[in-house]
């Protein structure tokens, strides 16, 4: 008899977060938001704990509340989350109006914003590593302790055949040189 449940409006691999009335225009919001869009969550993070804009703060709270509702309500691989969209809208504008000469005034427009931001779950499926795919994407990757000792065992066994074919080359190379 009851109403039917609204439909989801996010795929089931995506996790939101937004915040309704930040103090500043959507101009100045818009070019921190578009600084973290298309970024890993862990960069993303570093980015605006490093941002001498004022509202990064504000942006990076809501940036953490995505990633706690991506990791408790839907599940999702923290080390795997990007952030797929970072939009700005604007919210109430205050007016005010200051005193001027000869009796007039001069209107104060205080700006309000508010921001969503959409977190999507890369997949690293098939052949290749994290690690590798982060690397052909030119993204940075966290990778778990097991593939890290993985690699850095096949760095040290392709070094340790590099230097006997090196030694080999340039033995062949000084005897053909005596004759």
């Amino acid at each position: 008899m009851g109403k039917s449940p609204n439909p989801r409006r996010y795929e089931r691999d995506e996790a939101v977060a937004s915040a309704k009335l930040l103090k500043t225009s959507p101009q100045k919001l818009n070019l921190v938001a578009k600084m973290i869009r298309g970024m890993p969550v862990g960069r993303a993070d570093s980015a605006l704990q490093f941002s001498k804009r004022r509202i990064a703060n504000d942006v990076r709270k809501v940036l953490l509340s995505a990633i706690a509702n991506a990791e408790n309500n839907h599940q999702l691989d923290v080390d795997q989350l990007v952030v797929k969209e970072a939009y700005v809208g604007k919210a109430m504008t205050l007016k005010r109006y200051r005193p001027r000469a000869r009796g007039r005034m001069g209107k104060i427009f205080k700006h309000f914003s508010r921001l969503t931001i959409v977190l999507k779950q890369k997949d690293y499926s098939g052949d290749i590593s994290p690690m590798e795919a982060a690397r052909l994407a030119g993204e940075m990757a966290v990778v778990s302790p097991e593939e890290q000792a993985e690699i850095d065992a096949a760095a040290i066994n392709a070094a340790a055949d590099a230097p006997e074919a090196d030694n080999d080359a340039a033995a062949d190379t000084a005897a053909e040189g005596k004759e």
